[in-house]
């Protein structure tokens, strides 16, 4: 608990020796305007460095006090503007000032408290009143804050022993802004010169002056009183500088304690050299050093306990966040610089209370104090209550939602983990693991350097890079890499290797870069079993290779850490290159003894395949590399031939990809291996086409040959993606093929994905040949026939029975109508090509897209355990979610390129809610970007899917509808209404023409000679009235007004629930004030002259016509009545001035753009204070992660 605060021995010494100092002011009262004193020598001093300075003025310091005073001709220079310039050195200045202070040191205090008061931006006058023998009560009423109200002066009263000081300032001086609060690199660098210079000045004091009970004592009661001010400016730098003071006393003490061991030791010394006498002249003389060190020791721990009790105490709980980080930031130095006297439990507990501090800042400062400690493993024991008491505080904040403190906590953790022993569990360890998969880089580099601590001795490298293997067994290096393995299989946490490489490339890159280490492990085949990795292992450890080979080369982290590729520098970019030819040496001969082992392991030889991806090129064109290479191209082809899996096959697709660029100097041996496997594969193809294809009976042939024609053509199409293969004539085979298939049947589902998706690349090389080459009209025509059969091919395919056929067939549709839309008609041979969705096509895209994505997820729950059931569900589950994206993306992207028409994104918008988790951040950036092309038809279509709603409830519900039934509706009407933004100006027009349309929805039916019945879509105007507080009051009233032609003033009068949300919809347009809006229509028109009433007519049936587009502004007459031009009679006084309107003007107007835009001027200079009427900004992007 802490003790009741005592007063210090130099406060009781100044409570009892009252005594009226030297005769040293006028009238018992000095007053000092603030920069008024000056140190001549530090006049002189800095005369030449502010010469420039004190000829230009700064707006930045306009805000601060004044820095300079003339008087006479002498100018004057305040130690505020020596900080604050920081040019001279800090040892200059305070050496000038000591040699101030020992001629006149009741000068120097108050050019110091003068100093302390402008560091907290303060602009006034202090007046120094000395202090008299009086009685205390009476001292006691002067140490006051006070505010003249009269006057609008603030006061603040303290003692400063000899004088009362009292400080007095305007408030409308007072801007809240102050030297520590503002931001900037001029006044980050004024907090280090304030630090700088109070260090600077208790190490120079240190020898004498601090002991002389006048200079500190003052100093201290000084900076106390402003640390404990109501004024924020005065709190925080009272507390810095307070702090900062202690701080520098604190490292006084440890000079002091020191000097008192040396003096032991020399006692000890000359006591040993004693030869029977009982007494030392020397170790008298010591003893008397030591006590009088002793005794200043004692003198500075009784400062730092009257500033620890005055400023720390009062103010680790400030409300303002940042004096509470000083004072756990210097609170953690004081513990590492007197470790006997701070660190024990009664300073501990203020560090492990303000870990659970709400601010981010301060819980960051009290992480790093502690880390300073657990880093010394002598303190460990001093830690050991603490430790046990908020061990779990810490452990728990490596999930803080602050990153930057997560980090650190993490670090605290490892610290906390390699010094105490059992300070750190199992099952926090499996937390910790978890971060490794952190998006977060920093925060799972953190982690992975506690993985290496923790697992890997020596952070799991092997400076020897010596042979790979040792007599007795397996190197160091391979033994880490096999803890590696064992840990990452059996934790079972994630299954992303390349971003467990990303974590440890910062702590562990001599392991994970030793090629031959892992590749002999790879290699190796021993006798003994405990030596042999097992085939998960295997597995993992070639991920693992792979994943580093591509950190190395590219030097990036994995997509989803870090939103933006970092710049490398010159040093980065040197390593790298570095890296990428090692990986090409050491793999160039490798790499084909791994593909030989692993041929037959379709995953493993996947990821082997993207290790040459990587090559320097350079290095592979060298002679003494030309068989490696070859070996390599051998394995690639024999890999081609024995795998027919997608992954395996475009990696070699891929690979060859890499090597085959024009340029390069293997050029011509890779595209005469390339040409050799086409060639191959082109011969299968055609002996089993002459096989299976007969004249007039179409396919004939076993599962067998099914199988091995497939098998070929995923291999041609793997191929033809990377590589263009016209000059096999690839297209015509896949001609005969298709024929078979509209002429005799369908094909099997294993040929015909292979066989349309080799279409579609040979489509694609065909079309980027004619644009980029004249070609005639034949060859045009030749690929429009083409484009055209696959187009009917795919539209086939849409009806078959196999899920992945289907979606083959719709992702292949949608990419050709996008790709031969109008957009292609750039030129001549565009034009001819493009390709137009009819309607009926349109149709069966939308019915796919109803069908196949906005359904429940069909995965099944299978696995043998329950955890592996949960695991591999949730694995399913999100590799569909991701499909069935995908497939929404494919024709949404028809949308928003107005390949299709916008209104059939109505259908898209009706799942917004229901799907919002999995499609929401599609469905939303497609009314995004629908908007842009046109508002006004993107909102038609939002009013288009709220009524086919509308009209799907009415016909579902067994009652009429009411407003309390729609819910669903309006929260989805609510939604829309959100995503129009905070600026409703460029809005005005698509909201105006969605209450036009749900208008005349709402009142489609409506007699109005029959008021007993109210119109069978009335109630939705209780979904519309979402949108009214989208509208400008102007374009209340203009909705208003049309909504009077429809109803009459007894249909208004009408009473019931059936009628409730036309009152609700008439009360919300009503909202804005002016109730002279209630006139009718006819009365309107009768009370207007005949001209106003032919020309408001005229615009009226634009409005009826439906032509919302209207840009004849210029029609407008000027009788009308126009919104305010005065925006601040138009936002705060938006009633009023209504009222006023109405009073002098006719309300009727017409609903049209016209109208709409004679406003606009105001109105758009009014925007930015318009208020947004509760628009949260709801709709965010939602991720889907894999897990």
């Amino acid at each position: 608990m802490i003790a009741e605060q005592q007063p210090t021995p130099f406060i009781s010494y100044l409570k009892e020796n009252e005594l009226t100092p030297r005769s040293v002011v006028q009238d018992g009262k000095w007053q000092l305007n603030i920069s008024s004193l000056k140190t001549p020598k530090l006049k002189r001093k800095i005369r030449k460095q502010s010469e420039n300075r004190r000829h230009s003025s700064s707006p930045r310091r306009a805000c601060l006090p004044h820095d300079h005073l003339r008087n006479g001709d002498v100018e004057a220079v305040t130690l505020y503007e020596v900080i604050s310039m920081g040019k001279s050195a800090m040892q200059s200045v305070v050496d000038d000032w000591l040699e101030v202070y020992k001629q006149d040191r009741d000068a120097a205090l108050l050019d110091l408290i003068s100093f302390f008061i402008q560091c907290s931006g303060c602009q006034g006058l202090v007046t120094a009143e000395m202090f008299q023998s009086k009685q205390k009560n009476e001292v006691m009423q002067k140490m006051t804050e006070s505010f003249d109200e009269e006057t609008g002066l603030q006061y603040k009263r303290f003692m400063a022993y000899p004088w009362i000081l009292t400080v007095t300032w305007r408030v409308d001086g007072d801007n809240g802004d102050y030297p520590l609060a503002m931001a900037g690199p001029q006044w980050k660098k004024f907090k280090c010169n304030l630090c700088e210079f109070l260090t600077v000045l208790i190490q120079q004091c240190e020898g004498s002056v601090i002991y002389d009970g006048y200079l500190v004592p003052v100093l201290i009661t000084v900076l106390t009183e402003l640390s404990n001010s109501r004024i924020r400016a005065f709190r925080h730098t009272g507390t810095l500088s307070a702090l900062k003071v202690m701080t520098a006393l604190v490292s006084v003490i440890a000079n002091l304690r020191a000097n008192i061991g040396n003096m032991q030791r020399l006692q000890n010394m000359e006591k040993k050299k004693m030869t029977g006498k009982k007494t030392s002249p020397q170790i008298d003389q010591l003893q008397q050093k030591k006590i009088k060190l002793q005794q200043k020791q004692q003198d500075i721990e009784d400062m730092t306990n009257a500033i620890f009790k005055g400023a720390f105490l009062q103010r680790y709980r400030d409300v303002i966040p940042e004096i509470r980080a000083i004072c756990m930031e210097e609170l953690g130095i004081w513990m590492k610089l007197h470790t006997g006297y701070f660190l024990n439990d009664n300073y501990l507990k203020y560090v492990g209370w303000m870990l659970y501090d709400k601010q981010p800042e301060v819980r960051l400062r009290c992480l790093l104090a502690l880390q300073g400690l657990y880093s010394r493993k002598e303190l460990i024991p001093k830690l050991s209550v603490f430790s046990k008491r908020f061990k779990g505080r810490i452990v728990s904040m490596i999930l803080d939602e602050d990153k930057e403190i997560a980090v650190q906590a993490v670090r605290l953790v490892g610290l906390m983990s390699e010094n105490c022993k059992d300070a750190i569990n199992s099952k926090d360890c499996n937390t910790l693991h978890k971060l490794l998969y952190s998006t977060h880089r920093p925060l799972a580099a953190a982690a992975g350097d506690f993985l290496c601590k923790s697992l890997l001795p020596n952070g799991g490298s092997d400076q020897s890079r010596g042979n790979s293997f040792r007599r007795k067994g397996i190197t160091r290096n391979a033994q880490h890499l096999k803890m590696l393995l064992t840990s990452y299989l059996d934790n079972k946490i994630h299954q992303h290797v390349t971003y467990l490489v990303d974590s440890l490339w910062d702590s562990a890159t001599n392991l994970l870069k030793d090629w031959e280490c892992i590749t002999t492990l790879l290699l190796k085949h021993c006798c003994h079993q405990e030596e042999v990795l097992s085939s998960a292992q295997e597995s993992a450890l070639i991920e693992l290779l792979s994943a580093a080979v591509r950190q190395a080369a590219e030097g990036h982290p994995p997509p989803g850490r870090g939103t933006v590729r970092k710049v490398l520098t010159a040093k980065e970019k040197k390593l790298q290159s570095e890296d990428c030819m090692n990986v090409t040496q050491h793999f160039l001969v490798v790499l084909p003894r791994l593909l030989s082992k692993y041929s037959c392991d379709a995953e493993k030889v996947a990821l082997l395949l993207q290790i040459p991806q990587h090559f320097d090129t350079d290095i592979c064109s060298r002679e003494h590399m030309a068989k490696h290479l070859d070996d390599i191209l051998t394995q690639i082809n024999h890999v081609t031939g024995n795998q027919s899996g997608d992954e395996v096959l475009e990696a070699c697709s891929r690979t060859y990809q890499v090597f085959c660029q024009e340029g390069l100097p293997i050029y011509s041996r890779v595209k005469a291996a390339l040409s050799q496997l086409i060639d191959d594969l082109v011969g299968k193809l055609d002996k089993l086409l002459d096989v299976c294809i007969k004249k007039g009976e179409g396919l004939c042939s076993d599962e067998e040959t099914i199988f091995q024609m497939s098998s070929v053509l995923k291999k041609i199409a793997a191929f033809h993606n990377a590589h263009d293969l016209s000059k096999w004539n690839v297209n015509d085979r896949l001609s005969r093929i298709l024929t078979v298939d509209t002429e005799h049947g369908r094909l099997p589902d294993q040929i015909i994905v292979p066989v349309v998706q080799c279409s579609y690349y040979s489509l694609m090389w065909q079309l980027s040949a004619l644009l980029e080459s004249p070609s005639s009209k034949e060859n045009i025509f030749r690929l429009k026939i083409q484009m055209r059969r696959l187009c009917q091919t795919c539209r086939h395919l849409l009806t078959r029975e196999c899920t992945a056929v289907r979606e083959k067939g719709f992702s292949i549709l949608c990419d050709i109508l996008l790709i031969f839309s109008h957009k292609l008609q750039s030129d001549e041979v565009g034009e001819r090509l493009v390709y137009i969705p009819d309607s009926s096509l349109e149709s069966e895209l939308l019915k796919f897209v109803q069908l196949e994505v906005f359904q429940e997820s069909k995965v099944k729950r299978e696995g043998s355990t329950p955890e592996e059931n949960e695991n591999d569900f949730e694995i399913s589950k999100c590799e569909d979610v991701h499909k069935r994206r995908n497939l929404l993306a494919a024709y949404c992207k028809l949308i928003v390129f107005n390949v299709i028409e916008t209104s059939a994104a109505a259908e898209l918008y009706k799942q917004y809610i229901k799907y919002y988790g999995e499609f929401g951040d599609i469905i939303k950036e497609t009314l995004s970007r629908t908007r842009q092309n046109d508002k006004l038809q993107s909102a038609r279509t939002l009013i288009i899917c709220l009524q086919q709603l509308f009209t799907n409830h009415m016909e579902n519900s067994t009652s009429d509808a009411t407003p309390q039934s729609l819910t669903s509706v309006k929260e989805l009407a609510r939604r829309f209404s959100l995503t129009f933004g905070w600026d409703q100006v460029k809005s005005r027009e698509s909201v105006a023409m969605m209450h036009k349309d749900g208008i005349e929805f709402a009142f489609k039916d409506y007699c109005p000679t029959d008021e007993s019945r109210p119109p069978s879509n009335l109630s939705f105007l209780t979904i519309l009235n979402e949108f009214t507080y989208r509208l400008l009051a102007p374009d209340k009233r203009t909705v208003y007004c049309y909504l009077q032609r429809f109803v009459t003033q007894q249909t208004l009068a009408c009473e019931g629930d059936e009628w409730l949300p036309l009152a609700n919809y008439r009360n919300t347009l009503l909202a804005c004030g002016d109730e002279d809006i209630s006139v009718t229509k006819d009365s309107s028109l009768m009370d207007s002259s005949p001209e106003e009433h032919s020309k408001m007519l005229q615009m009226k049936l634009k409005f009826t016509s439906g032509n919302v587009n209207s840009t004849a502004a210029c029609h407008r007459t000027p009788d009308l009545p126009l919104t305010p031009q005065l925006t601040s009679t138009a936002i705060k006084s938006r009633k009023r001035l209504w009222y006023e309107e109405s009073s002098q003007a006719n309300p009727t107007s017409s609903f049209c753009t016209e109208q709409v835009k004679s406003s606009s001027q105001s109105t758009e200079e009014n925007s930015a204070s318009v208020p947004s009427a509760d628009i949260g900004l709801e709709d965010v992007d939602v991720d889907i992660t894999d897990s």
